[in-house]
């Protein structure tokens, strides 16, 4: 069920916010029995939101919560190595599921490839097919579907029973509230990932304010606003210059292509989040900030401290740290930082084009490390800085967007070829397209940072209604509405 869908808008989220008001204004002496009532009511409501996308779905979520709170129920009564060995079987089980629903089909389309290339795996035309992932078939083995956010909420599952194993969250003794941790709808499809210190106090006992509502109200408007109309109007036109021959496209359109996905995989991902924390807020969770206006960035790793902070934060505290971060000398820290951003890159999907995206960010962040970083702080020209930065950043978008690594090699090839095309880049360059790509610009942050007064127009209810009845408008009329983290 999508945020952005008029069964969510209009019947889910109403029945949800109604329900949840009730529990809280009935009459019910106890306390802890008010909030476990909460507790259950949300749950339930966040399972049916689940079971929505399909049924057997939510097994498998069923089956990530019921091995993580047993994991971490019986560390709390053992010690030494029994204890270590009772945290890393729950976490290789953990990972075990996540690599048969993301990477099973990836590994079998690679075994079948090098099976029809087992006579010669030196052909040039080997490493082609073998890259594209396309296999061939001869296995015949159904291809597994991706269950939708396992990504985050096994990672969600994960953190919490490594934090038990530190001691630095008991662990929770009821199911229903743990179940509720991972399931809790706005979070729960696409982020921001929730580390359990920062709900668990929610769980047990939550206030909602009027302000509190009214905030969330604002974020979730201006979520979908940018959701709606900004990420699906670049995104449906990224995704028709994409669908084109890619070595017909000559540079303008490249560049075109590769500036709306730029722009809509970051208000896409940003608008659910802001959506997301908006919806937690009406029900009194709040979380913290998943985006901090990263397109402003001035280096590779201020840009890491602005997107997607909630993953940066998960593999800083849960893969580099553990692995020495940056206390054991400059070779190591060098090794951790590559160690990372693979992960980071397998963690996105099951392609090579995810490696190498993330082999990319750790060359680019580990260059830094070494000498670029004080290049960048002493050069007295920022738009330079900034230009290095969306360089790398734009470019990255271009091996996450495409299919396999041929495509993406000729994409970036278009990028800078200066021969005609057979496409005109002003038949993409509507109206509608002008002025998001124009709105897209303005909402960045460049305004923002420097201290433009922007927020008054923000917290005006009537531009919120506006921004909200855009979008509702444009959902109605049925356009381009997919979600890109979906697929992670």
């Amino acid at each position: 069920m999508l945020f952005s869908s008029m069964i969510f808008l209009w019947v889910f989220l109403p029945f949800v916010i109604i329900g949840n008001a009730l529990f809280t204004w009935l009459p019910i002496s106890d306390e802890q029995r008010r909030m476990r009532c909460r507790n259950l009511f949300l749950l339930v409501c966040s399972l049916f939101f689940y079971a929505w996308g399909g049924i057997s779905y939510i097994l498998i979520m069923l089956g990530v919560i019921l091995l993580n709170f047993l994991g971490a129920s019986l560390l709390s009564g053992k010690k030494g190595k029994s204890r270590k060995t009772l945290l890393i079987l729950t976490v290789i089980l953990n990972l075990l599921i996540l690599f048969f629903f993301k990477y099973f089909n990836m590994l079998v389309a690679m075994v079948e490839t090098v099976m029809a290339f087992r006579g010669d795996l030196l052909q040039r035309r080997f490493l082609s097919e073998l890259f594209s992932l396309q296999g061939t078939g001869a296995l015949q083995i159904a291809k597994v579907v991706l269950p939708i956010g396992i990504s985050f909420f096994t990672f969600q599952a994960m953190s919490y029973v490594v934090d038990v194993y530190r001691e630095t969250v008991p662990p929770q003794t009821n199911i229903l509230d743990f179940a509720l941790y991972i399931s809790l709808f706005p979070q729960l499809i696409a982020g921001p990932i929730v580390q359990y210190s920062d709900i668990a106090e929610a769980l047990r006992q939550r206030t909602q304010t009027r302000e509190d509502f009214l905030y969330g109200i604002k974020r979730f408007c201006f979520g979908m606003g940018k959701k709606v109309l900004i990420a699906n109007t670049l995104g449906n036109v990224a995704d028709q210059i994409w669908a084109l021959e890619t070595g017909q496209l000559g540079a303008a359109l490249a560049w075109l292509g590769m500036i709306c996905y730029t722009f809509q995989i970051y208000y896409d991902f940003s608008g659910y989040s802001d959506m997301a924390i908006g919806l937690g807020s009406m029900l009194g969770f709040h979380w913290k900030e998943n985006f901090n206006y990263p397109y402003t960035s001035l280096s590779i790793q201020e840009f890491w401290r602005r997107w997607h902070i909630s993953l940066s934060s998960w593999f800083k505290n849960y893969v580099y740290i553990p692995l020495g971060g940056n206390r054991k000398g400059q070779a190591r820290t060098c090794l951790n930082l590559l160690v990372v951003f693979l992960l980071t890159g397998i963690w996105h999907g099951a392609n090579f084009t995810f490696l190498v995206w993330g082999l990319m960010y750790a060359l680019l962040l580990v260059a830094e490390r070494l000498f670029l970083g004080r290049l960048l702080q002493k050069n007295p020209v920022k738009p330079l800085n900034w230009a290095y930065t969306m360089f790398f950043v734009m470019t990255g978008w271009v091996f996450f967007r495409s299919d396999s690594l041929v495509v993406a090699k000729r994409y970036l090839s278009q990028l800078f070829s200066f021969g005609t095309s057979q496409y005109s880049i002003l038949s993409y360059l509507s109206m509608q397209v002008l002025l998001a790509l124009a709105f897209a610009f303005l909402g960045a942050g460049f305004l923002q940072r420097a201290g433009k007064k922007t927020a008054r127009i923000y917290d005006s209810f009537a531009v919120q209604i506006a921004v909200l009845a855009a979008s509702i408008l444009c959902i109605i009329a049925g356009t381009y509405n997919p979600f890109i983290y979906f697929q992670f």
